[in-house]
């Protein structure tokens, strides 16, 4: 049969598996490589299944951008964490996870050819999103402490520009952007006449009294600011894959386009135990959050004893550390041997766009302390040894 071809060509393979494939061919090893938490939703929430399933109504498609119960208490926590509020300019889409979310925002606002902004490194499942859109990610480094450079991305905006993509708390890094470098990309972004989009999934995951700011709040913005959430990490509800996003109103008809085509509706039981958890609120998840605080401390007092072979930045939020390893090898040279000689998996820093040295990115949320403890212990063994 004649080779086939295709925009998917182009789209690098998503690294989870992959890392997945050489920890089952490892049996015993710890992972830090995905990055999701381990617990689940609230009970309460779950408790709410039998009421749902004995409705009939609910076994039935629902509104493309959410059923309204739901609708109403995401509001509520905009308004009340986030500080924005609907005002006739902006709307909620309920949506399956964060990553749908994104790829609503890009084909809404996109036509073949055109160019988003993402700051390196990137999410990668942002990049692949953009490239099968057939757009062109553009790439804007961050400085040394993987801090926005609001000079290099206004330099990077050019007529096909839609768009820049921020995220804080930061998937790799684990940094978070201060207010008036987000303030200054937003006002680029309103300047220029192009979108801001604001990927805040780790919204509640900063440490050392470090505040989270949402671009949406800030005012004018309601008109070209996306801001996109998720369930899937603060719930502990990854694999119920509910998020939201915030978007202008004039984008309502386009989003739905896409949502009805490829969802027609996010999964309704999903949407119900999610309406459950947001009623329990954010207490719910500080007690977690708080006990992965103490995991971060000990994996950064672990990874401190390898500062002559790495660099490691400042890193308060979401639960990630990126290492710049001092070494000749490649990134996933080093993740295999890592995984196949000392049972510890990490992802590679290339699948993050980083290219120019042998990066790293470090999962610490998914752990109790003491298997962190252990895999960290392995993690610093093996760069000592296999970097020598």
């Amino acid at each position: 049969m004649k080779s086939l071809t295709s925009r998917m060509q182009d789209v690098q393979s998503p690294i989870i598996p992959v890392i997945g494939e050489l920890i089952r061919r490892t049996p015993g090893t710890i992972s830090l490589g995905q990055g999701v938490v381990s617990y689940g939703p609230p009970p309460e929430a779950i408790a709410l299944l039998p009421e749902f399933l004995g409705d009939l109504h609910n076994h039935k498609y629902q509104p493309v951008h959410g059923i309204a119960p739901l609708l109403s208490a995401i509001e509520a926590k905009l308004q009340a964490f986030n500080g924005i509020e609907m005002n006739g300019e902006n709307c909620i889409v309920v949506t399956a996870g964060s990553n749908m979310a994104f790829m609503n925002a890009v084909l809404a606002i996109t036509t073949p050819g055109d160019e988003i902004i993402i700051q390196v490194p990137y999410y990668f499942n942002h990049e692949m999103a953009i490239t099968m859109a057939s757009c062109h990610p553009v790439l804007v480094a961050t400085d040394a402490n993987y801090q926005l450079c609001p000079e290099a991305i206004a330099q990077a905006i050019t007529p096909k520009t839609k768009a820049v993509v921020t995220i804080s708390p930061n998937n790799p890094t684990g940094a978070v952007y201060s207010e008036e470098a987000l303030r200054e990309v937003n006002r680029i972004c309103r300047d220029r006449g192009i979108y801001h989009i604001s990927d805040e999934a780790y919204e509640y995951f900063t440490y050392n009294g470090v505040k989270h700011i949402s671009p949406g709040a800030f005012s004018p913005s309601s008109e070209y600011t996306i801001s996109l959430y998720s369930l899937s990490k603060a719930y502990g509800f990854a694999s119920w894959r509910i998020g939201y996003m915030v978007i202008p109103q004039h984008l309502l008809g386009a989003v739905k386009k896409v949502q009805d085509t490829i969802l027609i509706c996010p999964p309704v039981v999903s949407q119900y135990v999610a309406l459950g958890a947001l009623q329990m609120g954010v207490d719910y998840c500080k007690k977690y959050i708080s006990a992965i605080a103490t995991v971060r401390q000990l994996v950064l007092n672990s990874l401190n004893r390898l500062q002559d072979l790495c660099t490691i930045a400042p890193a308060d939020g979401a639960f990630y550390f990126f290492l710049k390893v001092h070494t000749q090898l490649g990134a996933f040279e080093l993740v295999e041997r890592l995984i196949q000689e000392y049972q510890v998996a990490v992802i590679p820093g290339t699948t993050f766009g980083m290219d120019d040295g042998c990066y790293l990115r470090v999962a610490y949320g998914a752990l109790q302390q003491e298997t962190a403890a252990e895999g960290i212990e392995r993690l610093v063994r093996g760069l000592e040894s296999i970097s020598e």
